[in-house]
């Protein structure tokens, strides 16, 4: 960039405030397209769909005529393996796909697309379980996997933990039943629980964590009467238009600002900017800082994920909060993902920081849906007595459901039993212990495989470069371990997990890399980087854009 035209850009900025204001916006922003959802959304428009053949399947990395062969091999016999597993349970899948959207998307980008109609056609994994127990979950067929999918969040405890709150939680509310509108009597219970819990003053009940996030941002916009919300890049807090402005939002980008995580430049456009109602923080990225959630079918080349450590990401957060105290910003923790893995008070007791509203769901319906926002009294008010028709509106039918609120009340009552107690001491350095353990089984076994952890939410990263990382979600469901349908974007544990589980883990992951070692998908040509195998899928793409229809 030339010194003239910086300080033609800088005599420009000072000429029209704006101009300086929108220029400090774009330096706030990553530089990858996570951060950018106009240039995303463009280039999710502008890539072409193409599937690979069989050949080009096998070699899409440039490898050796033998090491394609050797894999093929494996592939169709990976194939019979998992097809003789799970014959009813595949046959429902098949049964049900064509009238179920939800399985047509998971199984189409389990694994990045110009590899998916062949691994969909000769690698198809059941949808469906017929009962968990323990840490295990057993399908139509019988077959017992090892559970790493946490159920998206819910599973902190352990399943059996939860069947015993919907079981307590039913119970409860079966006096009532389908009664809606009032309140069963444990809801005053479960408020003043919860106000304890999150050290806030009010509670609003809602079915999902979308709908309290959503819930969270109108109430920032109701009181501070500005309409813009801050995001960080890769955070994930919702399917709802404003807080996901990136690729999957047919909407274009509108109200939120997508900024750098842990940067000096952020909090200058907090300090700086009038528009700005609400700053949204999902602990979560301090897993992976800066980046989308990850999932083998955005794959290519290495994935390395360094979580932040947690007194820099704690030092951010009372940053943060400062400058949100000081310019007037609602401060969200969105903690739906997280829930009570990091501490019994969640993320704020964990990095000692207290938000302005926090977004709690999943785990603590105990089994049962529910989002739930504690606030501050301030930020919580729906109407303004001295404007009684300026208010801010939200109810849902069943907010509040009296079996959900049974579960909740169970599931908070056995948060102060002793053995939920004895889970949460040394629950960081347990985790971390046994994280050391899982990486150097797989340094000693030899494979390019590591993980990285946020307490008991896991991560795989590779340390080579391969177009086929994705194959690994295979072999280890061919061993009995379960993923969620991102594939191995995260391993999910819950906090029953025993020594002796995790050591059982641990060997049939070895055993699954082992094996896909040996089958040559990490077999990449020797010299080749991952830019080299970017490059290489770019110019697919170009081809494939350029290619005539038929």
């Amino acid at each position: 960039m030339s010194t003239a035209w910086v300080l033609s850009a800088g005599a420009l900025a000072a000429a029209f405030p704006w101009v300086h204001q929108r220029l400090q916006l774009s330096r706030a922003k990553h530089r990858s397209l996570a951060g950018h959802s106009f240039m995303a959304k463009r280039l999710a428009r502008w890539v072409p769909g193409y599937s690979h053949t069989e050949d080009r399947f096998f070699a899409a990395d440039g490898a050796l005529p033998e090491v394609a062969a050797r894999r093929r091999a494996a592939f169709f016999r990976l194939s019979a393996a998992l097809n003789a597993q799970s014959p009813q349970g595949l046959a429902l899948t098949a049964q049900t796909r064509s009238a179920l959207p939800d399985l047509q998307f998971t199984g189409r980008y389990r694994v990045p697309f110009p590899f998916s109609e062949l691994v969909r056609q000769h690698l198809p994994l059941p949808a469906f379980w017929a009962q968990a127990d323990g840490v295990g979950l057993t399908d139509m067929d019988g077959n017992r996997c090892l559970d790493l999918t946490g159920s998206y969040g819910v599973n902190v405890f352990g399943v059996d933990f939860y069947k015993a709150t919907m079981a307590e939680g039913a119970e409860l509310g079966a006096a009532l039943g389908p009664v809606l509108g009032g309140y069963h009597p444990c809801v005053a219970e479960n408020v003043e629980r919860l106000k304890a819990l999150s050290g806030m003053d009010a509670v609003s009940f809602h079915m999902s964590g979308t709908e309290a996030v959503m819930q969270a941002v109108r109430l920032a916009r109701y009181h501070t009467g500005r309409k813009k919300l801050v995001r960080f890049c890769g955070a994930y807090h919702g399917w709802w238009d404003d807080v996901q402005p990136g690729p999957g939002n047919p909407m274009p980008p509108g109200h939120a600002y997508t900024l750098k995580d842990m940067d000096e430049r952020s909090l200058q456009v907090l300090r700086t900017r009038k528009d700005i109602a609400c700053v949204l923080v999902n602990p979560l990225q301090a897993l992976h800082p800066n980046r989308n959630a990850p999932g083998d079918s955005t794959l290519m080349g290495t994935r390395l994920s360094e979580p932040a450590r947690r007194e820099d990401y704690a030092r951010w957060l009372g940053r943060l909060r400062e400058v949100c105290t000081q310019r007037g910003i609602a401060l969200i923790f969105d903690e739906v993902f997280v829930g009570f893995r990091l501490a019994r008070g969640g993320a704020q007791a964990h990095y000692g920081v207290q938000a302005d509203m926090v977004v709690y769901g999943k785990t603590l319906g105990g089994g049962l849906p529910v989002g739930v926002v504690c606030g501050r009294a301030a930020w919580m008010q729906r109407f303004r007595p001295e404007r009684p028709a300026d208010i801010c509106f939200a109810r849902g039918t069943f907010n509040a459901h009296p079996y959900v609120m049974g579960a909740m009340n169970a599931f908070l009552r056995r948060l102060d039993t002793p053995d939920i107690e004895a889970l949460y001491d040394g629950l960081d350095e347990r985790w971390q212990a046994r994280l050391q353990r899982f990486n150097d089984g797989l340094q000693h076994a030899g494979v390019p495989v590591r993980v990285a952890g946020l307490s008991s939410i896991w991560t795989v990263n590779y340390t080579a470069p391969s177009r086929y990382h994705w194959m690994l979600q295979f072999y280890l469901r061919e061993q009995g371990l379960a993923l969620s349908w991102v594939g191995t974007g995260r391993m999910v544990f819950s906090l029953q997990h025993t020594e002796q589980d995790m050591a059982e883990v641990l060997r049939r992951c070895v055993l699954a890399c082992e094996r896909m070692s040996a089958d040559g998908w990490w077999s990449t040509p020797a010299g080749t980087t991952a830019r080299d195998l970017q490059r290489g899928v770019l110019a697919e793409m170009w081809r494939a854009r350029r290619a005539p229809r038929a």
